[in-house]
């Protein structure tokens, strides 16, 4: 899934590549992602692009005083093609293609919006304020905002009887992480998955809110300037151990271990994260019962 880092290149590479660019056409091919009717999407065609912004995994693409808000979920993408084919795309099937933006000029560019697989999640939203959004709304502060500091990420944290790993995950706490980079911020942080977050000490509290806005702005800075179609390749090499399991940790040598839930699992390194102990998996040991 893209989180934060990827979102925010896939912004920065729009951003030179659309702003002040004219819409000639909208195609919207699987009806399913879209999550707005009212205005349709093909009230876009003429409006002039403006800013391209992020809200957490959010992209908002503003046009003409309209805003088309777009989550990638888990498996979508956006792909950047230069002379797009001029018949219109087909429903159905097993195409990929979502969405269809194409600009005005004579190169015919312009992107497409994909979703891979049978779990569909991409949501495509025209609205005229980003907040209309239900996920918009709700987000949490950014990580990366020059204004978050320490102790309102302690606040954040205070009174939370959840494990760590399920609130840095938690879009209405922080804006942007997800379950890849979450493992990375607690590998780096050097703490378990599973300890609350309410009984984290000044110190730990300090050393997670720093191996947070690290982690986070080198994977930023790692995407800076990729193509939109590099930067899942990008992401897995940055990774040290989330889809790692079974490999040695890059730190201690320690094999990466996994937990596995119902649709998702972490990754971490006892030696790193856990004093050598591994973590419970409740769902293996159903299975071996």
């Amino acid at each position: 899934m893209p989180e934060l880092p990827e979102v925010e290149a896939l912004t920065a590479y729009l951003s030179q590549r659309l702003t002040g660019r004219v819409i000639a056409e909208v195609q919207p091919v699987a009806i399913s992602a879209l999550k707005t009717y009212d205005p349709p999407v093909t009230v876009l065609a003429g409006r002039t692009v403006g800013p391209v912004v992020r809200h957490g995994k959010f992209l908002d693409i503003e046009a003409g005083g309209l805003h088309l808000v777009v989550h990638l979920a888990r498996a979508g993408w956006l792909r950047w093609k230069e002379g797009l084919p001029a018949l219109p795309p087909r429903p159905g099937g097993r195409n990929p293609l979502a969405l269809r933006v194409r600009l005005e000029g004579p190169d015919g560019d312009g992107f497409d919006l994909t979703e891979a697989g049978t779990r569909k999640g991409l949501a495509v939203y025209l609205v005229r304020e980003a907040a209309e959004v239900p996920g918009v709304a709700r987000l949490g502060p950014d990580p990366l905002d020059p204004g978050f500091g320490l102790e309102r990420f302690r606040a954040l944290l205070s009174g939370e009887r959840r494990r760590i790993k399920g609130v840095l995950r938690d879009q209405s706490v922080l804006a942007g992480v997800g379950n890849a980079y979450s493992d990375e911020v607690l590998h780096a942080a050097r703490m378990s998955p599973y300890k609350l977050a309410a009984d984290l000490s000044e110190e730990e509290t300090a050393r997670l809110f720093e191996a947070l806005g690290t982690t986070l702005r080198e994977a930023v800075e790692r995407s800076r300037g990729l193509a939109a179609g590099e930067l899942k390749a990008e992401k897995k090499l940055g990774l040290r151990v989330h889809g790692r399991t079974g490999q040695p940790c890059p730190v201690c040598g320690d094999t990466v271990r996994e937990v596995s839930f119902a649709d998702s699992s972490l990754q971490y390194c006892p030696t790193c994260q856990t004093g050598g102990r591994p973590l419970a998996d409740r769902r293996l040991s159903r299975l071996l019962k």
